[in-house]
């Protein structure tokens, strides 16, 4: 059943604007609360694609037609148990976000992404929500030979792995223990329109080569990734909220496996087509990066009945028009 009103964490950035956006679309009248600490995505984001009305812990009211958008941590205990107050479905997108970052700050990724989903379960229990989705990543998996599937087992690289799979354990205890309908939902390497602050592979080298600067590569770019198209990740992940499945982890990905010197090449030709050029440079390999990375998404298929339908030539385009109508 499709809940009647969420609790979107992180909800003023690229994921979470595009899934409102989406959501809206097909049921009008739900109600949304969001979360956001306003430190990557903004109001202006979520402003782009809906009205909303600031609440605060007091004075909270979710009305149908409108977002309330809450400024606050999901390290506040108190703020996301009085947020989640009211609400159906939660949809937990806010973390620290990146291999790069969580080797840099490995303490700040184990708090937003252990302590922050912990504190989100929990309000969620308290405050009797049935159902709980949870966005991972296939960093929990580690380096291990692909195509990586949800029965593997677990082996993180990163600091940012770790704290993913923490997430995931306390969802699959939080369901077997008090019945919460969490679904884990491991994303691929997301691009897509409204990803201007995104840092990985897509977003990154449109967003240098349309300022004139370098797309550093690091590593030779044999490295492979899955990239995934965000309006099939946002199908994803209301398809998760509306179907009766609970205690389940789904690789989200389109199980191709490219290399980031291939996609690296696709944003060449197609920004060439319209008269920019892109300069590309290699550095070293990152920490905690892996080799290979793609995804067998079959479990999701069969229980979701999700598949994707973006390839990367014509997502890779439409992400550019995206930009090049925002310059």
């Amino acid at each position: 059943m499709t809940p009647s009103s969420l609790l979107i964490t992180g909800g003023c950035g690229f994921i979470g604007t595009s899934l409102i956006q989406h959501v809206l679309r097909l049921h009008p009248d739900i109600q949304i609360r969001v979360l956001d600490n306003l430190m990557t995505g903004t109001r202006q984001d979520l402003a782009e694609v809906a009205r909303f009305h600031e609440g605060s812990v007091g004075s909270l009211s979710l009305r149908a037609h409108s977002i309330e958008l809450v400024q606050g941590d999901i390290r506040d205990a108190a703020l996301l148990q009085a947020c989640a107050e009211g609400v159906d479905c939660i949809v937990h997108l806010a973390a620290n976000t990146g291999v790069g970052p969580s080797v840099e700050a490995p303490r700040l990724d184990m708090e937003s992404n252990v302590i922050g989903t912990f504190n989100a379960l929990e309000a969620a229990r308290l405050q009797g929500v049935k159902k709980f989705i949870f966005a991972s990543s296939g960093a929990p998996a580690g380096e291990v030979e692909p195509p990586i599937h949800e029965e593997l087992p677990p082996h993180p690289v990163s600091p940012y792995g770790a704290s993913k799979l923490a997430g995931e354990g306390y969802c699959s205890a939080y369901f077997r223990t008090f019945g919460i309908g969490t679904v884990c939902l491991r994303f691929g390497n997301v691009y897509g329109p409204r990803s201007k602050k995104k840092s990985s592979v897509v977003a990154k080298f449109i967003r240098q080569a349309l300022q004139g600067e370098p797309c550093v590569i690091y590593g030779d770019g044999t490295q492979t990734r899955d990239f995934l198209y965000i309006d099939d990740l946002v199908r994803a992940v209301v398809l998760a909220m509306d179907k009766p499945v609970g205690g389940e982890t789904f690789q989200i990905a389109t199980g191709m496996e490219r290399t980031v010197g291939e996609v690296a090449t696709v944003i060449v030709e197609a920004l060439g087509r319209r008269g920019v050029a892109m300069r590309v440079e290699h550095d070293s390999p990152r920490l905690g990066d892996v080799m290979r990375n793609y995804s067998d998404t079959s479990k999701a298929a069969r229980l979701l009945n999700w598949k994707p339908e973006m390839g990367v030539p014509d997502g890779v385009e439409r992400t550019l028009d995206w930009f090049l109508a925002q310059k």
